[in-house]
């Protein structure tokens, strides 16, 4: 889609020149990424359940309790339709840090997994969506990196705050060839993803030098 310059008429440019000082400070405010809604980084299991029911219309065992074997690191899963209005339904995951034992990291999906309804459209209406909402928010400049061909999908966004807190957006799937030579990406997800620290996750790992 192109788009037209927009042309102010002599009249209105003494208004549009007038913004207030607030909006061009509103305009710039720095992103800040803390947790996704109410639950926030560092929180116990028992805060993080209780933001659950805070935030979504759901009873607390619609909250699915696990635990990633190789990472070794606890996760309360749920679903929450709509979370994007008429995008499907999305589950939501909230990953605590092996030592630590604090929410570390909160993933969202889109997927046939998590709505059978969901179709391509819908995913990259989705991705349209989130990645213009995040290219608005503030993000450190350097760190911003958006609509990134990768081998099994595309980088739709990803920035950090002035923590190095990160916000990733990746739609995944697999690509189509046509007679032109042009690729196409069939999307099978969409996984936003919150992170406390991208570079030095609190996951379990095995020690240097001990195998």
């Amino acid at each position: 889609m192109s788009l037209s310059p927009m042309i102010v008429p002599a009249a209105a440019q003494s208004t549009t020149e007038a913004v207030s000082a607030d909006q061009a400070v509103e305009a710039i405010v720095p992103a800040v990424v803390n947790g996704f809604r109410s639950a926030t980084f560092g929180m116990d299991h028992d805060a993080v359940r209780a933001a659950i029911l805070a935030d979504f219309d759901i009873k607390d065992d619609a909250i699915q309790a696990g635990e990633n074997a190789v990472e070794r690191t606890k996760i309360l899963t749920i679903a929450v339709p709509n979370l994007i209005v008429d995008g499907g339904t999305a589950q939501v995951s909230y990953v605590f840090g092996y030592k630590s034992e604090t929410l570390i990291q909160v993933g969202v999906t889109w997927s046939a997994k998590t709505d059978p309804d969901l179709t391509a459209k819908m995913l990259y209406d989705n991705g349209d969506v989130l990645r213009s909402h995040f290219m608005t928010e503030g993000y450190v400049p350097d760190t911003v990196k958006a609509n990134v061909a990768l081998p099994n999908g595309i980088l739709l966004f990803r920035g950090a705050d002035a923590e190095n807190h990160a916000t990733l957006l990746l739609l995944q799937g697999t690509y189509t060839t046509d007679d032109s030579g042009r690729n196409t990406l069939i999307p099978a997800s969409l996984d936003l993803l919150y992170s406390a620290d991208p570079d030095d996750p609190d996951i379990f790992s095995l020690p240097k030098g001990s195998f």
